[in-house]
């Protein structure tokens, strides 16, 4: 397992060994020695799985009561993920990072508190997507950004993205920017 920086605070990039050979492949998605020897969250209360149609973008959300962190991989498909941070005292509050986690390349993204988070499907397959966060899902203590929102400027690789009624009706960024969470 190889862990990568992304030029953002606490946003981390887990690179998993995967063994491949002609009956398929074997990985081991969680390792608690490993994880706590790379300086990654070993306690985890939940565990979450979705599935989402070619096209669709989900984001951007945050839950900040109470803060949660999530680890983020993709069982099948391909998506190109997305992590912004909110931290109205960090160096690089408002910038984002993506990359594209598959079920194919091994990588995951550990995002913790204080980042929203979205991600659209590449492809013409579905994606699932595994994620396993620190802290129980609070459905008041969750927000979120537009996630077309000109400040930010995300540059997402899908045209024409299938969008939630509720994630279009997400404020800006500049709406969070008036009245920001404690992380």
């Amino acid at each position: 397992m190889k862990v990568q920086t992304t030029g953002i605070e606490g946003l981390l990039v887990v690179e998993l060994d995967i063994h491949r050979d002609g009956r398929g492949f074997f990985v081991e998605r969680f390792n608690a020695k490993q994880f706590a020897e790379h300086g990654l969250p070993t306690a985890f209360l939940q565990d979450n799985h979705s599935r989402s149609s070619p096209k669709v973008l989900r984001g951007l959300h945050m839950q900040y009561d109470p803060p949660m962190g999530k680890l983020v991989g993709v069982l099948h498909g391909c998506i190109y993920d997305v992590a912004v941070d909110v931290r109205p005292n960090s160096k690089t509050f408002g910038k984002y990072f993506g990359l594209e986690l598959s079920g194919d390349n091994g990588k995951l993204l550990w995002i913790p508190a204080g980042f929203a988070h979205g991600f659209c499907v590449v492809g013409d397959e579905s994606a699932d997507v595994f994620y396993k966060v620190d802290a129980l899902y609070n459905a008041p203590g969750e927000i979120g950004i537009r996630w077309d929102d000109t400040e930010i400027g995300i540059k997402w690789p899908v045209e024409n993205p299938l969008v939630s009624e509720r994630d279009k009706k997400l404020p800006s960024f500049a709406s969070y920017k008036e009245n920001p969470p404690q992380w």
